[in-house]
């Protein structure tokens, strides 16, 4: 295999530094990529090679539209090619949800992140299932903190079970804030990488931005937001009723969760679990699913997620024996 890149400067951002991005695409897909100026040459298999070839190429083209490529996107675009050698790289990377305070362009970083983010744009409630790490509340996040800079909701909710099995704050020490704040965290954590510490606390101060336990969200009717329940494996079916009957006029309502890690007693169903299976036929709702292979954290992440996973099939399958 030989590639010819036409310019030289965007070849060497493609290559990377030292050649790392070759070195991970060769590493992957286990052949050998070679690079001398602006030509790529590569041997091993041939199918190997012909995807390679569909990574660098399209990598180039997303750099020639003027998107820096990093190691992280060469990784991940490794992992979408692999899964779907059809997919167009730009459709997805060059997908910018929001710049944050520091500077971070937010884009997908998968297949069913682009389709989970199309879904926000389309659908007023969108339910986002899967594993940790593959970015369901972060990019809900991007998308609810985007909807308010562009004046399209008055305000940001975000909520979540407080804690674990029903809601049992009166057990907990401390005054209310105390209690419910190491639950709330993760979401604070989201949100002030999304803006400066300053304006989340002036917006939060104003009302603007809303974060407070599920249990909060009861009697009210939610006009002109964007909601975001967070942890909705955690909620009851009670719960969940009440939560998705809360939304009110021109506002939009993001549910994520994980239905393999409920914390609920074994004889309570899951809210969310029992979500999926009443209300996909609705139309206006939309369920979008995630794996291991959109984990986006550390790529050990991704090997423990699998690991479990092919531990509970062996389980199943011997108590099923």
């Amino acid at each position: 295999m030989e590639i010819i890149f036409s310019n030289n400067k965007f070849a060497q951002i493609l290559f990377g530094e030292n050649n790392q991005n070759l070195k991970k695409i060769s590493k992957e897909l286990n052949i050998n990529l070679n690079a001398r100026g602006n030509k790529v040459m590569g041997g091993g298999d041939s199918i190997s090679l012909s995807l390679a070839k569909k990574i660098l190429e399209q990598l180039y083209d997303i750099i020639k539209s003027g998107y820096p490529v990093y190691l992280s996107d060469v990784e991940y675009a490794i992992k979408i090619i692999c899964a779907n050698d059809n997919v167009k790289l730009q459709d997805i990377f060059s997908d910018t949800l929001y710049i944050t305070a520091k500077k971070q362009v937010i884009t997908p970083k998968s297949l069913s992140q682009k389709k989970y983010i199309d879904a926000i744009r389309v659908f007023d409630i969108v339910f986002g299932i899967g594993p940790a790490g593959t970015g369901k509340t972060y990019l809900a996040m991007a998308m609810a903190v985007s909807a308010l800079i562009k004046k399209r909701v008055n305000r940001i909710i975000l909520t979540r079970p407080a804690v674990e099995a029903g809601e049992a704050l009166g057990f907990l020490p401390g005054d209310l804030a105390e209690k419910i704040d190491p639950y709330l965290r993760p979401l604070y954590d989201a949100l002030y990488d999304m803006m400066s510490f300053e304006k989340a606390v002036e917006l939060m101060e104003q009302n603007v931005i809303e974060v407070a336990p599920l249990a909060f969200m009861r009697g009210r009717t939610l006009n002109d937001a964007f909601i975001i329940l967070d942890e909705a494996q955690n909620t009851t079916s009670e719960q969940m009723k009440m939560f998705l009957t809360r939304i009110g006029l021109n506002s939009k309502a993001v549910v994520t969760g994980d239905i393999t890690q409920t914390d609920l007693p074994p004889h309570r169903k899951s809210g969310l679990a029992e979500a999926k299976d009443i209300l996909k036929d609705i139309e206006g709702i939309s369920f979008i699913f995630f794996s291991d292979k959109d984990v986006v954290r550390h790529k050990l992440v991704q090997k423990i997620i699998g690991a479990y996973q092919q531990a509970d099939r062996i389980n199943n399958k011997m108590s099923d024996d």
